[in-house]
């Protein structure tokens, strides 16, 4: 059975959709409905789509292919820079189910048809009243060890039950509608590369709205790998071919304003295919090697995205905030139990492997992983098998430097909100201060409106 969504989740999919089709404009939209981060954004297109890699770069217009390609060069010959990966749990997890109350009266009352059943699941060492869902053994798994931190009730103050509102508010890292750059992208606008693209990539082809800058370039990026072709043409001439294609635009790019944009374009590409040979592949199946098996994603990007980002890594390239899409969707209200379970065992599944590929290349240091979703679900189940919009959810921290400390307790369920849901016992806006903080090294008052009211929570060994 598919999920039945909300109108609101529906339309949220779809003016993000066009704020990532920078230029093409946006549906109208709901009055008090704010407009994603990076919307109008302008879009420049450095390849060509084809059987590999498309990539997208936003805010490098006035910089040269020569500075680009130098820029990413000089980034990659610098040194080691920390690296966060974002993934972002779609539509609202439930976080009464990833650690469930099993022994509270009140949640046996609240959920009698979706409630964790006491037997099942590991109890959660930080709060035993807590149980691990079978389905997110791999987390339990990295807790086990030290490398994941849980946020069992996160959230914000008097909070937005709406998909899109909330979520813009988790993105831009301020409780403001008004917002146009997120969070990630003000913290690369201060500390990242006027011309390196890769410092800020997302890995599903679109501008991810948290990454969205002022000033420094980003990139969308389509798949882990970037391939030319030619039609009916192939074997030795096909490569005498590519290889001609960026000295030909290179000798254009001097010429009358009509071809110079074409040289440009052909040199960048040429460019590109270079430095992304390694990754280019035979249709879905990856050129590189990754040292540890990932789970069949049955459909899903994210193990793909993974193991490619891991890849980049190893090959030297200059991440610095990446953007990724969990597996499944968790706006689960109806089906719950059949479809949150399958897709957070394949999230928790694939963060294993990455960390395990991570620690594999010997970069497991410089990397966090933080997991998240825009808001909880509420106590009481429906009448569809299923739960609504809440407040408090759950996030996480995931490397090998993380604490791995239980940051803010669970509430409990015998005092609710006013709305009848989860409170909140931490505020994402203090875990991004310490992260900027703490592993990125920068002051978060430069990032974070009004970072001096949020407490830092220790996240960082």
């Amino acid at each position: 059975m598919a999920h039945h969504h909300c109108t609101d989740f529906s339309r949220a999919q779809i003016l993000r959709h066009a704020a990532a089709e920078a230029g093409r404009g946006l549906p109208a939209c709901e009055p008090g409905m704010p407009l994603p981060a990076g919307t109008g954004l302008t879009r420049r297109s450095m390849l060509v789509r084809s059987a590999g890699l498309a990539l997208s770069i936003y805010g490098a217009q006035s910089l040269g292919v020569g500075a680009l390609e130098e820029g990413v060069a000089e980034a990659a010959a610098g040194p080691a820079n920390p690296v966060l990966v974002s993934v972002f749990m779609d539509g609202g997890i439930d976080s009464l189910s990833v650690l469930a109350p099993v022994g509270d009266p009140h949640y046996l009352r609240l959920r009698p048809k979706l409630a964790l059943p006491s037997g099942v699941g590991t109890p959660f060492v930080e709060d035993p009243r807590l149980h691990w869902h079978p389905a997110a053994d791999g987390l339990k798994r990295l807790h086990g060890e030290g490398k994941l931190t849980v946020f069992p009730a996160i959230g914000y103050q008097d909070p937005d039950q709406s998909h899109f509102t909330s979520r813009h508010y988790w993105e831009v890292g301020a409780l403001d509608p008004r917002e146009r750059t997120g969070w990630m992208g003000r913290y690369l606008d201060r500390a990242g590369s006027a011309s390196n693209p890769l410092q800020g990539p997302a890995m599903d082809g679109r501008l991810a709205p948290a990454l969205a800058s002022a000033k420094a370039p980003v990139a969308a990026i389509d798949g882990p790998g970037y391939s030319l072709w030619g039609p009916n043409v192939w074997g030795e001439i096909e490569e005498e071919m590519l290889a001609a294609l960026p000295r030909i635009g290179a000798a254009q790019r001097a010429s009358d304003p009509a071809l110079s944009g074409t040289g440009a374009a052909a040199v960048q590409a040429g460019v590109l295919r270079r430095q992304l040979e390694p990754f280019a592949g035979d249709g879905d199946k990856p050129a590189f090697a990754s040292p540890v098996a990932y789970p069949d994603g049955r459909g899903e990007d994210l193990p793909k995205s993974l193991a490619a980002v891991a890849a980049m890594l190893g090959a030297g390239m200059p991440l610095r905030c990446v953007a990724v899409n969990a597996a499944g969707e968790y706006d689960t209200h109806d089906n719950q139990a059949e479809d949150f379970e399958r897709g957070l065992r394949l999230t928790a599944d694939s963060l294993v492997a990455f960390q395990r590929d991570l620690e594999a290349r010997g970069l497991a240091d410089r990397v966090l992983v933080h997991a998240w979703s825009e808001f909880g679900r509420r106590p009481e189940e429906n009448g569809s098998d299923g739960t609504d919009h809440g407040a408090g959810g759950a996030s996480f921290l995931i490397g090998s430097r993380v604490r791995g400390q239980m940051v803010g307790e669970f509430p409990g369920l015998d005092r609710l909100d006013d709305d009848e849901n989860l409170r909140a016992t931490s505020d994402f806006r203090g875990l991004y201060c310490a992260l900027l903080e703490q592993w990125f090294g920068i002051d978060a008052g430069a990032v974070i409106p009004n970072a001096g009211g949020f407490a830092r929570p220790a996240l960082i060994d």
